[in-house]
């Protein structure tokens, strides 16, 4: 399993639950800690997508839910953003106890408010990214209209937030207006990421604009056009972790660690939770990436399936072979582009094509060979092609031994 449940405790001693997810095989070069959004959970989707797109890059990031919220103990009638702040460093501490001190912060909408009041706590933070951010804690003041009169007068309300109910405090409210993130970001001196959509209409762009100009350089913001303020489209939330952890690297040390518990030595690893769906993390020799099935066979399309996989080993296979003999031939091959598909069709020669158990493996391939060659030199090459490893080894009895480790 790369993600783990875990939990550790609040300043009130109330139980807080999250999930701690690693990438693949390898040892996590940095620590992030995301901070969902107002009245959200850890485990809403965009978290989720933003969370893997980190992983996939060496990343470990420990999503949770604030007090009172999702898994998590606790009133979420006696909570306040002064408390969600002191959670985020109470989560910083458990990694730093028993993990790794956290370098990135990663907050959504409130959460991204709460991300740079924390960051100040949190001293091994090295880099901040805010998603949909309100420029002021109490921005959120303008969510609890409905109620806010009710609040005023009789010390709490009963609020319908997103469709559920939740009972506020007048203590909340309070809370929100003694917070100042214009003068918290400009004091805080590290390097900050704004992402936030012009069609926003929970928390305006203005918000993303405030912030900016308050922070101090090095800061950067990134327009999430057409996004939502929840980040409903997948593609939105994919695009934000793979923003994150481009910035991210001018900013922290990505190298990656000896890992000190390799569970394998195999060239390849994968690893798919349950609750993932086809989403398939791998590790690649040393490289990172996903594989997926397509969305009308059920998954979300991150990745290459696994027979787009081996077509693709075919195709690489091919373009390297058919290069490596053309210069040892010298002969003025200057492009070779090979393009595979896989499918199952009927062999050429067979006597009942009725029966579905006809059919065989089939990988398409096809040439397209660029430079000043005659055509016996195209006509060996076409020879070649079939003689590179993995078109040999597809042609070859082959065997696959399975056994279970630990």
């Amino acid at each position: 399993m790369n993600t783990i449940k875990v939990e550790f405790e609040n300043t009130e001693g109330q139980k807080l639950m999250g999930r701690l997810e690693f990438p693949v095989d390898r040892h996590p070069h940095n620590f992030a800690l995301f901070a969902h959004c107002f009245t959200c959970t850890k485990n809403l989707s965009a978290v989720r997508n933003i969370s893997k797109s980190l992983t996939a890059k060496g990343f470990a990031v420990l999503r949770f839910d604030f007090t009172g919220l999702g898994e998590s103990e606790g009133d979420f009638a006696d909570t306040n953003f002064s408390g969600n702040v002191a959670d985020l460093v109470a989560a910083a501490d458990f990694l730093s106890k028993n993990y790794d001190s956290p370098s990135l912060l990663i907050g959504h909408s409130l959460g991204g408010a709460a991300v740079i009041f924390a960051a100040a706590e949190i001293e091994s933070v090295n880099a901040i990214a805010t998603i949909g951010a309100p420029s002021n804690p109490k921005h959120v003041k303008h969510l609890l209209k409905s109620g806010l009169e009710e609040i005023n007068a009789t010390g709490e309300a009963v609020v319908n937030l997103s469709g559920r109910d939740f009972k506020i405090k007048k203590q909340f409210v309070d809370d929100l207006d003694n917070k100042s993130l214009p003068e918290t970001a400009k004091s805080l001196r590290k390097p900050l990421l704004i992402m936030h959509s012009p069609q926003d209409d929970t928390v305006g762009i203005q918000n993303a604009e405030e912030i900016y100009k308050a922070a101090h350089h090095p800061k950067s913001f990134v327009s999430l056009d057409g996004a939502d303020h929840l980040l409903s489209n997948k593609k939105d939330s994919v695009y934000v972790g793979e923003v994150i952890t481009g910035w991210a690297k001018r900013y922290l040390d990505v190298t990656d660690k000896v890992p000190s518990n390799l569970k394998t030595t195999h060239q390849v690893v994968a690893s798919l939770d349950a609750e993932d769906g086809f989403t398939t993390r791998m590790k690649v020799g040393n490289h990172h990436m996903l594989a997926d099935e397509p969305e009308d066979f059920g998954g979300n399309n991150f990745g290459p399936s696994p027979y787009e996989l081996v077509s693709a080993g075919l195709a690489a296979c091919t373009v390297m072979t058919l290069h490596m003999y053309a210069k040892r031939k010298g002969w003025p091959l200057e492009n070779v582009e090979v393009h595979t598909s896989y499918s199952k069709t009927h062999a050429q020669d067979c006597e009942d094509c009725e029966d579905s158990s006809a059919k065989i493996d089939t990988f398409n391939r096809e040439l397209k060979l660029i430079g000043t060659l005659d055509d016996k030199q195209r006509e060996r090459l076409v020879q070649i092609a079939d003689k590179c490893p993995v078109h040999k080894t597809l042609h070859s009895e082959t065997q696959v031994i399975t056994s279970v480790v630990d």
